[in-house]
């Protein structure tokens, strides 16, 4: 049997931002009409619309979808939680790593259901700084644990590919709420429990 991708895109959107790609190649210099072109304005729009899926997702909403009533008021910490987004600034790509921790107060959400949470509000154009703040918003206000802690890190393309070309400078990030924000402790478990290898 052949493989078969699947890929479901709004069909309108994607012929208006393929038509605006003709223009920019143009704009560069580059002849859309040529075989390696060809399909190029139509792949650019759907990636953009892949790539900012999460205005379409609602975060508090994924944490919701999976709560569980449960005594446990220990710390649980999801790490080296992949992320992809687009630096607002110029659309080049941010590439890093989450890592989300948080203590229950009678309720848990599942597992999956951060690294949900950091997909949804890092496929949108952001900035690193709000991105960290709003996981660790959402899963403040949907979840209402004793603390929320959110460290990203991450390499920007806009600082490595252009501009200063530093390419390996990394970017690292951190919010914090509740007990992380009260108590030297809780936060340092944190750090230390996510420095680890």
């Amino acid at each position: 049997m052949a493989y078969k991708e699947i890929e479901q895109y709004d069909e309108d959107t994607t012929a208006k931002i393929a038509s605006h790609v003709r223009e920019i190649l143009a704009l560069l210099g580059e002849d859309s009409s040529r075989e390696g072109l060809l399909k190029t304005p139509e792949r650019v729009a759907k990636a953009l619309q892949f790539n900012t899926k999460g205005y379409s997702e609602n975060g508090a909403q994924i944490i919701e979808s999976a709560l569980f009533e449960e005594e446990y008021k220990h710390m649980v910490v999801v790490k080296d939680i992949e992320l992809y987004s687009l630096c607002e600034h110029h659309m080049m790509p941010f590439i890093g790593k989450a890592h989300v921790a948080y203590i229950p107060n009678g309720k848990i959400t599942g597992l999956s259901k951060i690294a949900r949470v950091v997909e949804a509000y890092s496929r949108r154009l952001q900035v690193q700084e709000r991105l960290t703040e709003q996981i660790r918003d959402c899963i403040q206000e949907s979840l209402h644990p004793l603390g929320v802690a959110v460290v990203i890190e991450a390499m920007h393309t806009c600082m490595s590919m252009r501009g200063v070309q530093k390419a390996n400078a990394i970017t690292t990030t951190s919010a914090f709420s509740g007990a992380f924000l009260e108590s030297d402790k809780t936060r340092n478990e944190f750090i230390n429990l996510i420095s680890k290898p």
